[in-house]
């Protein structure tokens, strides 16, 4: 099952975070390049001190022990989200001003 999903995220260019079981750590924003047998090429990059690192990593598809990854990300705070001119109007927020056709 595991290995059906790496090849549609593989063929899909999706960044995901992977959890490598036999390191204990997580490796994240990830891009699976390539699958073949069961090895997996894995291109992340890693920010250390002054310099951004770029690092191409083969791993056995055993010692992955979770993928996951991100669906949405919303600012915290009062901040109105933006809304495209195109969006159909049964999916677009109510507006949230009071309505002075109401008192």
């Amino acid at each position: 099952m595991l290995h059906r999903k790496l090849y549609q995220l593989c063929a899909e260019g999706r960044e995901v975070c992977i959890f490598l079981r036999d390191q204990q750590r997580w490796l994240e924003r990830v891009r699976i390049l390539d699958i073949e047998g069961d090895l997996v090429t894995l291109r992340y990059e890693t920010e250390e001190e002054d310099e951004i690192c770029s690092w191409e990593e083969m791993v056995r598809l055993e010692s992955i022990g979770a993928v996951t990854q991100k669906l949405a990300s919303v600012p915290r705070g009062d901040v109105e989200p933006l809304v495209s001119e195109d969006c159909p109007e049964a999916e677009q927020l109510p507006d949230r001003r009071p309505n002075p056709n109401l008192d």
